[in-house]
Parts: C-alpha cells; structure tokens; sequence
C-alpha cells in the first residue's frame, strides 16, 4: 500500500512541477510581448514627431515613479538597436523632501552604468511656505521644477529633454484643460521649452499606463513615492483618471478612440474664430460630403432582408 501512495504521491509531484514550469514559460512569453509592445510604441513616437535625431543628448528625468524609471529603461534598449547615435544622461532634482531615500537612485543608476546626475535643490520648503495649508501643490512645484531641470539641460549641454508622461497623462491633460479651463489643450509630445532654449520631449506618447505598471513588476523598479503631490487625495487630476478608467472599465476601447482623436482634429467643426475661417465662409456650389455632418457615427448597415429595412424605415 505505502509503494502505492509514493507512486501517486510522485506522479502528483510531477504534475504540480511541469504545471509551474509552463506557467513560468508563459509569464517569460507575455513579459517578452510586453517589452516589445513597449519598445514598438516608443519607438513609433519617436519616429512619429522626430523626438531623436542624429548627435542628440537627451536628458532623462527620472523621479523615481515607475513611469520615469520604464522611460529610461526602454530608451536604453532602444539606443542599443538605433540607426542613430544618440547620448543618454539620467537626472534627477532632489527636492528635499523629508524621508526621502537619497541613496536609491544613485545606486540604481550606478548598477545601470548609465550617466546620471542629481540636482539637489530644496524646493520643498519654499512650496509648503508659499502655498496655504490644503492647497493644491502641483503648479507652484512643477514650475520651480521645470525651471531648475531647463537649467541643468543648459548646463549639462543636454539637446533634448525627455519627460516620462504617458497616453493616460495626455488624455487626463486633455480633459482637465477642458473641464476647468475652458480649452482644448493638451500635452504634447514635444514642444519648445518654456524658456525657450530646451526641446522636450515625451517618448511614452502612446504607452498605456496599464503597460507601464505591469513592467515596473517585471524590472521590479525601486519605486521612490511622492509625499508632495502623492499625498493629495482630492486633486483635479485624479479625479480625471478615475473618471476615465471608470469609463474604459465599462466602454472597452474608449480611451484609444479619445486619444486616437487627439490627432485627427477638425478645426471648421469646432468654434475658434482664430483657428477657422467663420466670417468668411460662403456657399461655394461644389458639394462636400462633410460639410455639415457633424458626428461621424459608422454607416447604417442595412438588415440582409430588404423587407424588413423598408418596415424599419417606414414605422419611424
């Protein structure tokens, strides 16, 4: 009886083995499926708006938030495989805020071999000094932020500066200009700086956070929170990003048909005076099939019975 029961007992062994190595092949199968997604849609941005070019040096910035860590990692990734020659120089702005781990990115960095520089500037205390207690953090920091990066890019003769915003950031961008500033406006992929002597840039234009989130498990990222911006719950941005995945919980695909129109716009089915011609349109007498159709719905497709399409038609 025991010879039987060590019998089943290895056979159950065996099985529970080779179950754990073919789930350990398929997770190894969808992490590789997902760099290269990853790669590809960085890679297509970059392409795309020309962020990359020949000679460049680009400033990564990282936070050490999983977006600008997966920024820097598939950039790395790609400078190796390029048909350009292209510097990388990861920096980070130390803000001094209190408790946070000064050693992690410094080692990080370090392991990766990549350039890196940090910028210790406590901008900290003067955004809790200047901004009344309850009060939204961001702006005032993002400034005093973009301001002290624009400079090291100066310094560090940095041609570019890489930023890790990503389609969920541009499309929460989108409608938080919309929502409380009455305009269509957006994050672009790249722009001139504010002071006018940087590029930025944004390679993870169309990246999803959902994919980003995923590699920060798979690299396991040392993930450094924010105790400034972080700690506010009740923060328009949010409140935006719950919005939206509430909405592709429940409208799979409507976040890429919202992002999709970012880049198909109509400025004469819209209402700017200074982007359109208004005052001046006139009846020209040659016909346009989209003159006046104001919601691009799919075509009606008629029933495979004819009957019941004139019955359907008539009873309206």
């Amino acid at each position: 009886m025991s010879a039987v029961w060590e019998e089943a007992v290895a056979e159950y062994e065996q099985q529970e083995s080779s179950a754990r190595v073919q789930n350990s092949m398929k997770i190894e199968r969808e992490d590789h499926k997902l760099e290269k997604r990853l790669c590809r849609e960085v890679g297509r941005a970059i392409v795309d708006f020309n962020m990359i070019e020949e000679g460049d040096k680009v400033m990564v910035c990282v936070s050490g938030g999983k977006d600008s860590y997966a920024m820097l990692d598939i950039l790395l990734k790609l400078q190796k495989r390029a048909p350009i020659n292209f510097e990388l120089v990861a920096v980070n702005l130390d803000q001094k805020q209190p408790g946070f781990p000064e050693h992690i990115l410094p080692e990080y960095l370090g392991k990766l071999g990549v350039p890196f520089h940090i910028e210790n500037q406590d901008t900290y205390s003067i955004v809790k000094r200047v901004i009344p207690e309850g009060k939204t953090l961001c702006s005032l920091c993002s400034r005093l932020r973009r301001g002290i990066l624009y400079r090291v890019a100066g310094e560090l003769g940095c041609t570019k500066v890489a930023l890790g915003h990503h389609r969920d950031d541009m499309l929460q961008t989108f409608f938080l200009n919309m929502f409380f500033a009455a305009k269509l406006k957006g994050m672009p992929p790249k722009l001139v700086s504010d002071d006018g002597k940087n590029v930025v840039i944004r390679p993870m234009a169309y990246v999803t956070e959902k994919d980003l989130t995923r590699w920060a498990q798979v690299r396991e990222f040392p993930i450094i929170p924010c105790t400034l911006c972080g700690s506010q719950e009740n923060l328009q941005r949010k409140q935006v990003g719950n919005m939206l995945r509430e909405w592709e919980k429940k409208f799979p695909g409507r976040l890429e048909n919202m992002f999709a129109s970012l880049q198909n716009i109509v400025p004469s089915h819209l209402m700017d005076n200074k982007r359109h011609d208004f005052k001046g349109i006139k009846a020209t007498g040659v016909a346009d099939a989209d003159g006046d159709k104001a919601f691009d719905a799919e075509e009606f497709q008629e029933p495979r019975l004819p009957g019941a399409s004139v019955i359907g038609i008539q009873s309206r």
